[in-house]
């Protein structure tokens, strides 16, 4: 009775996790099955239903497709804000998955990324798909699959093609040809061939269409010979292998009586073989516990370098206040050495401040900074009252930030804005600053200083966001301020630059993806 009550318990147990399994596959079947019908909403209802399932159970690889195929089926209708939140999502939980196995995703985030240029590429949006292309571009390198390197391939013959790129998508498409061509894979170049010319059809793009189809008909023509060919080499070979194996028939007839002498030789080559695969696989082993302290060391040596700049900046600072303090009491006696002294002194204080920051910036750059929604227009306004009095009177500082939410770290935001918008009060005595906000797209934004102040040389901004890239007087800048602001802009999952072509002033660029 005991036992037939143990066998009841676990059933039951393990009964809700069955039917769960079987409804997610119910839904996957059911969702192909209205794909092929072409009845996409409810297809993309049940995609929709098996992603969140699958989701929950940490099926990374099935729910990323399921969620795709959503994804697909929503901007097909022209749902475009759900179909990019549904991205969004699909990424937080790729994220989630990746700290969960301790390892990168590449093919999924690909998937992911995929459906987000394919959106672009439909609103046409050519700048946003650039960046979808190149983000494609450094999962596939990051990955080394050559199965998402091929996929890439035809992506970015895909992209290039539509937005008339011609040259870039048959370099594109070439490449991918001639590896399958090297492999002999004679029915892909076929399907390759096919679907460029679907992509042609799609992108109304007659001539390309054309010269398609003249390829593949020449290419229909010599795979013919190529098949020939390799089947008489086929044969050819059979016929070298079955002369070759007649050849060492006779050969082991002839030296039968050495047979035992040869088997000895084998065992012997064997062992020593074993022997140095012995001594390679102990080397491997010394070489990666090597390996890993080496990395210990180096990880241990930055946060002693990290503990060392802290250090001195804390032992600096009495000193530095001592020699303010000194400077005050000389200011009655040598007021302009005594003032020159204090600049310089509070100078460098500012300067080991920096030195601080930029080394804990550093440290945790891979730690994206916290984020709030909020009313980006009201934010502007606020940084505007901020840096109203290190503007000079002949100058002009128009905003134009529309009142929308958005979703970062105000607080970092506001650093960097404030520290752009200080930098060109210094630097214009005449003229107008401008802050200006604008929407690239559902998940990116920017934000334009400009001014029409000195300028910067053009030989210096190459280097502009590079810290220590040259000598310079503490009392004028020690230059970190902007090295600073770039290391924010990408804990804010954003990127600062200047504005190479802009030559009537300064202008800087702080994108952001929100």
């Amino acid at each position: 009775m005991r036992v037939i009550y143990l066998l009841l318990s676990f059933m039951l147990c393990f009964y809700p996790v069955t039917q769960a399994q079987n409804t997610t596959n119910q839904f996957m079947t059911q969702a192909q099955s209205s794909l092929e019908k072409k009845d996409y909403t409810k297809a993309r209802y049940l995609f929709l239903q098996a992603y969140k399932s699958l989701s929950q159970k940490g099926d990374y690889k099935q729910a990323i497709d399921a969620g795709t195929q959503a994804a697909y089926l929503y901007y097909r209708e022209n749902y475009y804000q759900e179909a990019f939140d549904l991205c969004r999502q699909m990424n937080q939980f790729i994220l989630t998955e990746e700290q969960k196995l301790q390892k990168s995703l590449y093919e999924q985030r690909f998937q992911v990324t995929k459906e987000r240029l394919e959106m672009y590429i439909k609103l046409k949006n050519a700048a946003q798909a650039q960046v979808q292309l190149n983000t494609l571009d450094n999962l596939a390198s990051q990955a080394g699959d050559e199965k998402l390197s091929n996929n890439l391939l035809y992506t970015q013959a895909g992209y290039y093609y539509t937005f008339g790129q011609n040259e870039q998508g048959d370099a594109a498409f070439q490449k991918l040809i001639n590896q399958y061509k090297e492999k002999k894979e004679y029915e892909k170049v076929n399907d390759c061939y096919r679907n460029l010319i679907s992509i042609a059809r799609k992108a109304n793009n007659a001539p390309l269409m054309e010269r398609t189809y003249d390829k593949y008909i020449v290419w229909t023509d010599s795979v013919k010979a190529l098949t020939a060919e390799d089947k008489l080499g086929a044969l050819q070979q059979k016929y070298d292998q079955s002369l070759q194996t007649i050849q060492e028939k006779d050969d082991k007839l002839s030296v039968k009586q050495y047979m035992i002498v040869g088997l000895i030789t084998f065992v012997v080559i064997l062992i020593a073989a074993l022997l140095f695969l012995g001594f390679l696989l102990l080397r491997f082993i010394v070489l990666n516990k090597k390996l890993k302290k080496i990395i210990q060391t180096t990880n241990e040596h930055s946060e002693q370098q990290a503990q060392f700049i802290q250090n001195i900046s804390v032992q600096m600072e009495p000193t530095l206040n001592k020699l303010s303090a000194s400077a005050k009491e000389l200011q009655a006696v040598a007021p302009k050495q005594a003032e020159d002294v204090w600049t310089r002194v509070e100078a460098l204080k500012q300067f080991t401040v920096h030195i601080q920051e930029l080394s804990s910036l550093e440290n945790t750059l891979m730690e994206p900074y916290e984020v709030s929604s909020f009313n980006v227009g009201n934010f502007s306004k606020k940084i505007v009252e901020k840096v109203k009095g290190d503007i000079q009177p002949e100058v002009n500082l128009v905003t134009d930030v529309p009142q929308l939410e958005i979703k970062t770290n105000a607080e970092h935001l506001e650093q960097v804005l404030l520290h752009l918008l200080k930098n060109a009060a210094l630097y214009t005595s005449s003229g107008n600053i401008r802050l200006d906000f604008k929407r690239k797209g559902a998940h990116v934004c920017q934000f334009i200083i400009t001014d029409n102040g000195t300028g910067i040389p053009d030989d210096l901004k190459e280097n502009l966001f590079k810290p220590f890239n040259e000598a310079k007087d503490l009392a004028q800048g020690d230059g970190l301020g902007l090295p600073i602001c770039a290391l924010m802009a990408s804990k804010l999952n954003g990127t600062l630059s200047i504005d190479k072509e802009y030559k009537k002033g300064c202008r800087f660029v702080l994108v952001l993806q929100i």
